[in-house]
């Protein structure tokens, strides 16, 4: 990790001061933030280019059994900082990413109880920061949060992409509304197989995304969330106010505290251009700085696995039939196989063969430990042991073979939910994987936690997964974590974490769709606190033709499948789909196998949440430039510009396009490969169709024999 570090400590920075107000501008100049306390009670405003942001919004929070911390305050202390950082990621979509803020914390003092918070705001050019301290104190020792009343007064009715407030699940199509239909729409937009309502007619998760009818961008999400509850928004919709709603454990309280400590940081960003959105790195830089010193141990990933036959269920995770097993009592002699099992020796080799020969890096399995019979609609709380397979599961010989056909095995943790369970095992599965060659896990929570009445997004679960990542640092493992709480960018300061699902991903093209606007959604929202397995790369769109019950279709293009290897950032990318697909489409599997999963630059070439997004981002440690388009249900037309590579140089461009008359529904497979050379002034118009896309690949020209017999674009 490299830094280049400027701080300092100043008297002003655009600090104006009266009494018990106070006002900041970020860097720039362009966002002001407003705080004063009225009547006892702490309230900010946000303004972004004479633009009201946020109105008066009111701070505090409700305590159990003590004294409330929403009013009765006094401004006792004002602190101002101004901070400028470069610093390096492990990996991302940047070589260096700039930590530039002016700050403001005011000591707020309660004279009735004696007790004292700290509310501390840092100013970027991208959004605002802010968070509740608590220090150390006689009169605030232990509390317990009934609920988080922090408040962010929005200025019309906006336009929102939202997900319905849930506990346990971001597993949903987002929805595109105004503010005032959320309560209308709300029950629409829940599933038909839930099994529980919305937590409240106006409830929504975050990241939230907005935009305004003056054409701002806004999103609202939090950061560094440790040791705490994870964050939804309830929304006044008579007067436009959202109010945070923290997730209850068991006994329904939101918060267990001991001084000094303090709340994640609530996020905003905002901009009169949705680029801007895609480029913040706001939500990272609040975090903190990388807390693992060696982490040459940390390599992105493009992978394979035996997964998506089971999610299409054309195979199964399990070796038997259900039925009441025990783990410590599995009978290997008599356990009659179900003839569909796809974790065995000879279908693996299968993949790892494949996957050799096309360049990838690592395979997982899934299904390969004993199990799934008896959990399988069924959960329970000691199902998995992590350590046995199944007995057509051969450990050691695919060890061996992978590690001579360069390929590492990712393990795969199906805790069903029983975290107490995977932590008294945790670290004889980690020293399991380490003595069979395995250096990345992905870890499932699917079905109810266990405890009992706890929520996936709890305080209790949010500190099972911290201890998880943790622990497998110890462990020099890197962790893909699914069915977790949404990300808040703990992946600077444990870049091992090198992805989560906590969204709805490409396996429910095989449970009955995504809407086409879905990946134009997810990097304004899911992405903006780090990286997401999404496992595109499917290009039988037609789930019935790998199995013939499933009627499923994928709403996307081929095309628009290779593009979201660049829109969907993530370190870790998969080819989701099985090997004999490819086969039938290797001149366009070409674009996986060249793509990139970690870069040096990222340029933000057209965004419009719900609509589309095109960009472009160059490979590390090359001049190779990667470009992919994604497109709602209306297609698009992209007029780009090449202005971002270098002067004087040119480029083998190879450009995968929606054909004429592709179309998500009527034509998937229908795409046009064409090959050509391109320099900075380069302009080209390319067509996506509907719930279609693009992908191109810019490869540097070194010499003349590079570009003999390609014609320029």
């Amino acid at each position: 990790m490299k830094y280049v570090v400027k701080a300092f400590i100043i008297l002003c920075f655009c600090v104006t001061t009266s009494l018990n107000a106070a006002s900041i501008k970020s860097p720039d100049g362009m966002l002001v933030l407003n705080f004063d306390v009225k009547d006892g009670i702490p309230v900010y405003s946000l303004n972004y280019k004479q633009h009201q942001v946020i109105k008066e919004s009111h701070l505090g929070l409700e305590l159990k059994d003590d004294k409330n911390l929403l009013n009765g305050f006094i401004l006792e202390n004002t602190a101002n900082n101004s901070f400028d950082e470069t610093w390096q990621p492990v990996w991302g979509e940047t070589k260096n990413i700039r930590n530039h803020y002016n700050e403001i914390a005011f000591t707020l003092k309660q004279p009735e109880t004696s007790r004292s918070i700290i509310i501390r705001f840092r100013l970027y050019d991208d959004g605002l920061g802010f968070r509740y301290e608590f220090p150390k104190q006689k009169d605030l020792n232990y509390f317990t949060i009934k609920e988080e009343h922090t408040q962010f007064a929005m200025t019309g009715d906006h336009k929102a992409f939202w997900l319905p407030g849930d506990y346990d699940t971001q597993e949903y199509n987002t929805v595109t509304s105004k503010l005032s239909a959320i309560r209308g729409l709300m029950v629409k937009s829940i599933e038909p197989n839930a099994t529980q309502a919305p937590i409240s007619p106006t409830t929504v998760q975050t990241s939230l995304m907005m935009k305004s009818d003056d054409g701002l961008y806004i999103n609202i999400h939090e950061a560094a969330l440790v040791d705490y509850s994870c964050l939804s928004l309830t929304l006044d919709d008579k007067n436009m106010i959202f109010e945070s709603c923290l997730t209850p454990d068991a006994l329904g309280n939101k918060g267990y505290m001991q001084t000094p400590c303090q709340s994640p940081w609530r996020t905003i960003i905002v901009s009169d251009d949705a680029r801007d959105v895609l480029a913040s790195n706001l939500i990272l830089n609040l975090n903190e700085p990388c807390k693992i010193k060696d982490v040459s141990w940390i390599k992105p990933v493009k992978y394979m696995g035996v997964w998506w036959e089971m999610i299409t269920n054309k195979s199964t995770w399990a070796y038997t039939e259900p039925g009441p097993l025990k783990i410590d009592q599995f009978d290997y002699k008599n356990a009659k196989p179900n003839g569909r099992h796809a974790a065995n020796t000879d279908n693996v080799k299968k993949y790892i063969d494949f996957a050799s020969n096309n360049g990838f890096n690592a395979l997982l399995v899934e299904g390969w430990n004993i199990g799934w019979e008896d959990w399988v609609g069924n959960q329970k709380d000691n199902v998995f042991d992590f350590v046995t397979p199944y007995p057509d599961f051969d450990v050691q010989e695919i060890h061996r073979y992978a590690a001579s056909k360069g390929i590492k095995m990712i393990m795969h943790h199906e805790t069903s939910g029983s975290i107490r369970n995977y932590e008294r095992r945790i670290d004889n599965a980690y020293q399991f994987m380490l003595d069979n060659g395995y250096n990345a896990v992905k870890s499932g929570y699917v079905g109810n936690i266990v405890p009992r009445g706890e929520h996936h997004f709890g305080q209790l679960v949010v500190n099972h997964f911290s201890y998880a990542v943790t622990k497998a640092a110890d462990y020099r493992i890197m962790v893909n974590a699914h069915e977790a709480v949404h990300p808040t960018g703990l992946c600077r300061t444990y870049p091992n974490l090198i992805g989560n699902e906590s969204a709805r991903g490409t396996e429910y093209e095989s449970f009955g769709g995504n809407n086409p606007d879905h990946t134009t959604i997810l990097p304004f929202t899911r992405l903006k606190g780090g990286p997401m397995d999404y496992t595109p790369g499917i290009f039988e769109t037609q789930i019935w033709k790998v199995n013939p019950e499933n009627k499923s279709y994928a709403r996307t293009t081929i095309a628009r499948q290779l593009g979201l290897y660049v829109t969907m950032y993530s370190p870790l990318q998969m080819a989701a789909d099985l090997p004999e697909n490819y086969q039938k489409h290797m001149d366009a599997f070409q674009f996986i196998k060249d793509v990139a999963v970690d870069w040096d630059d990222s340029k933000y070439l057209e965004a419009e949440p719900g609509d589309y997004i095109t960009i472009a981002r160059k490979a590390k440690g090359t001049n190779n430039w990667f470009v992919g388009c994604t497109s709602d249900e209306n297609g698009h037309l992209s007029n780009l510009k090449f202005n971002f590579l270098d002067p004087g140089k040119k480029y083998i461009a190879t450009i995968y396009a929606d054909a004429k008359d592709a179309h998500y529904q009527k034509n998937p497979q229908a795409y046009v490969i064409t090959k050509g050379v391109v320099t900075k002034k380069t302009k080209l118009t390319i067509n996506a169709a509907p719930g279609g896309g693009y992908a191109i690949s810019l490869i540097e020209a070194c010499n003349s024999i590079d570009l003999k017999g390609i014609k320029s674009l």
